[in-house]
């Protein structure tokens, strides 16, 4: 009895020990990645984390500090959210393309509803693929080059608008993007409408980045009515265009276009979209160019010299002296200046994923629902890339950038599909601002604010002049 009683206490915690060894196997196994070690750094305070050290200094310095002192890879917590931040090439390839499907885009909800949620960058999967197909047939090269003396003649009037005049630079070039986006989307239609949208974009706008609060007053139900107004004007554009039953080479006719039908409100949201991506970003380049120009009298020279031989070019020829899209494929020093510029000031310094699901990387946790944000200010600044990062010098850029290293457009499906079209009305504006004009830089020009991109202090105000071989002789 006494043997039986052994034996049967000894098969009892065998079964437990056993039990108890089985779980922690599978435990182990299943959930080996959880045990990681998240990326260092630092989460905060409970649920503020480290937004105001954000908010209280210049972003790229408080990103450059936190890698200067944890390494390429590094957590916080900022804007509500714990993040993980990367800095590297190599790590921002993992994110934005080869492990892609791991990350899904992600935007602040005030912006997501303002542009609306079908539009393409909120999605990943066929809804995406589709629609980046319809984008990129209205904006690679074969579709816009026919568009160019359409943008020149935007370009010139602009400019002859701010002749003799203190403008700001950032506004102005807003409002000659915005003009250049309309084009592409609805074609030469867009003058109908031109008044109406632009009033309810701009207020539209300023509601991007607010508390998505939609009581009456707050900014974001101000910037929702218009939002309202403004897909009932694309509703009257889309029953226009069905009653005339016309093709249209444009991005409306695009969407219009595609076999499968997108509804109109599909339409509305991945309009307005276009709209938000094709305007604040390409003004703010533009805006950093002429900063940058200004500083370096020897690069506007060069650039100069360059755009008065595509003219000499023309004449000789005996060309018309509208620009062409063969043209523009010769301005090579122009185009690095844009390259350069696209890198010193970054634009987008940054951009949003999502982890979609518990994801390893170099040792390290990334969990699920945690944001990861791709630095691409802190790769483009990197010594060990680029020699003397914060130097403006175009004429680095006479060597192609090794991968991953110079990605102003974003990389992988994400990629903005409109970046031909951004050159494109860069390089039209630069040749008759070099050409027949020059500008002045007033107050002290040293500071950047944020708001929310990168930009020279005060919109860089200017005054316009025309170059005194090119002005008018009384």
């Amino acid at each position: 009895m006494e043997f039986a009683s052994l034996f049967f206490k000894f098969c009892f915690l065998s079964s437990i020990f056993f039990v108890f060894l089985f779980h922690s196997l599978i435990k182990f196994f299943n959930s080996g990645r959880r045990n990681l070690p998240h990326p260092p750094g630092s989460l905060g305070w409970p649920y503020i984390g480290e937004t105001f050290q954000f908010y209280s200094q210049n972003p790229n310095v408080f990103f450059a500090e936190k890698q200067k002192r944890y390494g390429s890879i590094f957590k916080t917590h900022i804007l509500g959210c714990p993040c993980v931040m990367i800095s590297s090439p190599e790590a921002a390839k993992f994110v934005l393309v080869t492990r892609a499907h791991l990350f899904k885009p992600t935007f602040p909800t005030s912006k997501e509803r303002l542009l609306g949620k079908q539009a393409i960058f909120f999605h990943q999967g066929d809804y995406h693929t589709k629609l980046r197909k319809l984008v990129l047939r209205a904006f690679l090269p074969e579709a816009i080059k026919n568009n160019v003396p359409n943008i020149e003649a935007i370009a010139k009037d602009s400019l002859q608008s701010w002749e003799g005049r203190l403008i700001n630079t950032f506004q102005e070039m807003k409002l000659f993007t915005f003009n250049v986006s309309l084009l592409s989307i609805f074609g030469k239609d867009e003058v109908l409408y031109r008044e109406d949208l632009k009033r309810c974009y701009n207020i539209l706008e300023k509601g991007y980045n607010s508390m998505p609060i939609k009581l009456p007053g707050t900014l974001f139900n101000k910037s929702m009515k218009a939002r309202k107004e403004l897909a009932q004007i694309l509703a009257k554009i889309l029953s226009a265009r069905r009653q005339m039953k016309h093709d249209h080479n444009d991005l409306l006719g695009s969407f219009m276009a595609d076999k499968e039908g997108l509804t109109d409100d599909q339409i509305a949201d991945n309009i307005i979209g276009v709209i938000f991506a094709a305007r604040d970003t390409t003004a703010s380049v533009l805006t950093w160019i002429l900063k940058y120009l200004g500083e370096n009298p020897s690069v506007l020279q060069e650039v100069t010299e360059e755009q008065e031989e595509v003219i000499r070019r023309k004449e000789e020829n005996g060309e018309e002296k509208t620009l062409s899209w063969a043209d523009t494929k010769k301005m090579t020093i122009t185009s690095r200046v844009i390259q350069e510029t696209l890198r010193v000031a970054s634009i987008l310094s940054f951009t949003f994923r999502e982890a979609v699901e518990d994801v390893e990387y170099e040792g390290y946790l990334i969990p699920k629902g945690w944001k990861v944000l791709p630095l691409f200010r802190n790769i483009h600044l990197n010594p060990e890339i680029f020699p003397k990062p914060e130097k403006f010098d175009p004429s680095r850029f006479e060597v192609t950038p090794k991968p991953n290293t110079f990605v102003p457009f974003g990389n992988g499906t994400h990629s903005c599909p409109g970046n031909e079209l951004a050159k494109l009305e860069m390089l039209v504006l630069l040749h008759h601002l070099t050409t027949k004009y020059r500008w002045s830089v007033m107050g002290t020009q040293n500071g950047i604010q944020y708001g929310p991109f990168a930009l020279p202090q005060n919109g860089l105000p200017i005054r316009l002049s025309l170059k005194k071989d090119t002005a008018p002789k009384s």
